[in-house]
């Protein structure tokens, strides 16, 4: 049904809009004939148009260089998926000149004026969901419901952040005593960066962009090196909801070179970055010291990963914990910050829990992402491939392995394809049991009793996402005050976090606990201001 919100425009008033009420776009039901057929059309379509080079777009120029990013195939590394251009220091000041002269104009539109690009913005994703989802097939090795699921949610959080836009510009409810006018709004801040990682380099690019961008800044964006096309075709999009120019800059390139620059620039506000520990602790410490002309305490908004647990207690249904582990571990490779790489069972259901894992776990097909019929694909690049297979060697040495352990025959030549791997009997302070591997590598921890599940589930540095599987109220209960992570699940699956839903984001060295896609996360990318008036 529609809503009918009041908001405060400065100057003009009090105005009244119309919007829907939130619903999470739907995933698309690939049992269905038609379905199926289409997005096959649009993975045609996609590859028909690989090895396309794209330049950087710089207040809405675009700019060439020499130097060059290639976007590879995971499942097939000789197939080029496309180029971009790779940017200097010299771009990335161009860059912060067009950002700042955009803010200008941009932080002056009508908060509802910006939440309506957002909602073209949507319209736009929508049209072009097949493309782009098989755009990260392609790019990233995303199978069609995950790639689907991430374009979803990329909708999602334009629809969502426009509407929490409109519901923030409204008047704070304040006291005014008399003789006095009294408001407080919130204001943009200016210039961020945005760091997106490569593993939803759709969903989390439109988020950690669009949020800072509604709420009236303007945004240098700095794509993973590994999926840089997919966040050009974003771009794409941009353009074609009628962004101004400058309002978003891309702006690919080294990290060490483009992207600590930026991030000790005096003139960058905020930092928005998804991805690993090491780098969020390095831009942490890169913008916390001042800067010779800087006017402020840069902000650092930070998602870093996680090492998550999912319990299951002697009272659970195995059946249905094992299918959530299998589908939490092995998704996507198990390149998720949010995918469960230990399991916490307690010994009296171990084995037999094992047993139905380890069972599941052999049935999974690996292959290219492109075949619909295959459960996994090749992890996202050369660098990460190896990763993986070095903590399977460590963990050869810190548990019993009893499921895969070694990369797939020809790999990798032939794509970079890995086992699903599960190690059994895995010691709690193991390093698998305690580093994040973002793999398809699986920890199972025997657990003495409940008290000891949660002991070993907290005992990590990280705190993000987290799962109890029991029929108890007294132990479900104990988890939601004690079980430290900053998204919890009881009786499902550890993964799969809805904008609107689910806001998203953990404790400790998981990061800042900035809850993207909820009713909070707006007000990061802005400063409250009062102002009071004698009358």
């Amino acid at each position: 049904m529609p809503v009918v919100q009041s908001h405060w425009i400065p100057g003009r008033g009090v105005r009244r809009v119309q919007r829907t009420d939130f619903r999470n776009e739907p995933f698309t039901n690939f049992q269905d004939p038609e379905e199926r057929r289409r997005f096959q059309a649009a993975l045609d379509r996609v590859r028909a148009d690989l090895g396309r080079h794209y330049p950087l777009i710089i207040g809405g120029r675009r700019v060439d260089t020499e130097g060059r990013i290639v976007s590879v195939n995971p499942a097939n590394p000789q197939e080029v998926i496309g180029t971009v251009a790779r940017a200097g220091r010299q771009h990335a000041d161009q860059a912060l000149e067009a950002a700042e002269q955009a803010f200008a104009r941009w932080s002056r539109f009508d908060p509802e004026a910006r939440a309506r690009a957002l909602f073209r913005l949507a319209a736009v994703l929508r049209r072009r969901k097949h493309e782009l989802s098989a755009t990260m097939v392609l790019e990233v090795g995303k199978q069609w419901s995950e790639a689907d699921a991430d374009t979803a949610e990329a909708i999602d959080f334009c629809e969502w952040y426009g509407r929490e836009m409109i519901r923030l510009a409204k008047p704070w409810p304040l006291y005014r005593p008399e003789g006095t006018d009294n408001e407080t709004f919130y204001i943009p801040m200016g210039v961020g960066l945005v760091i997106p990682p490569w593993n939803f380099p759709l969903a989390i690019l439109v988020g950690t962009t669009m949020a800072p961008v509604v709420a009236g800044n303007t945004v240098i964006v700095k794509p993973a090196s590994s999926t840089p096309v997919i966040a050009a075709k974003f771009m794409e999009c941009l353009e074609e909801a009628g962004f101004p120019e400058g309002v978003v800059n891309f702006l690919p390139g080294p990290g060490g070179e483009v992207g600590e620059y930026l991030v000790q620039h005096p003139r960058i506000r905020f930092i928005n970055f998804t991805g690993s520990l090491e780098v969020g602790l390095r831009i942490n410490e890169l913008a916390a010291k001042m800067q010779p002309g800087q006017k402020w305490i840069k902000r650092v908004i930070a998602e870093m990963g996680g090492k998550d647990a999912i319990i299951v207690c002697d009272d659970a249904d195995l059946d249905e914990a094992a299918a959530g582990i299998v589908q939490s571990a092995f998704g996507f490779q198990g390149q998720k910050c949010s995918a469960c790489s230990r399991v916490i069972a307690d010994q009296k259901i171990y084995d037999e829990l094992l047993q139905k894992v380890v069972e599941r776990t052999r049935n999974l097909k690996v292959g290219p992402a492109e075949d619909p019929d295959n459960h996994m694909g090749a992890v996202a690049d050369e660098n990460q491939f190896r990763k993986v297979l070095e903590y399977i060697e460590i963990g050869k040495g810190e548990g019993r392995l009893v499921t895969g352990g070694s990369a797939l025959a020809g790999a990798p030549e032939k794509g970079y394809f890995i086992e699903p791997t599960i190690f059994a009997d895995v010691d709690p302070k193991a390093r698998i049991a305690q580093e994040e591997i973002f793999g398809p590598v699986l920890a199972f921890i025997k657990a003495r009793d409940y008290d000891h599940a949660l002991e070993i589930a907290n005992d990590t540095v990280y705190g993000l996402t987290g799962s109890v599987y029991s029929r108890s109220r007294e132990r479900l209960e104990r988890a939601r005050r004690e079980f430290y992570v900053g998204n919890l699940y009881f009786n499902r699956k550890c993964t799969g976090a809805l904008v609107g839903v689910e806001p998203f984001g953990g404790f400790n060295l998981s990061g800042t606990n900035a809850k993207a896609g909820g009713t909070d996360y707006l007000q990061l990318f802005m400063l409250a201001k009062s102002v009071s008036e004698r009358l």
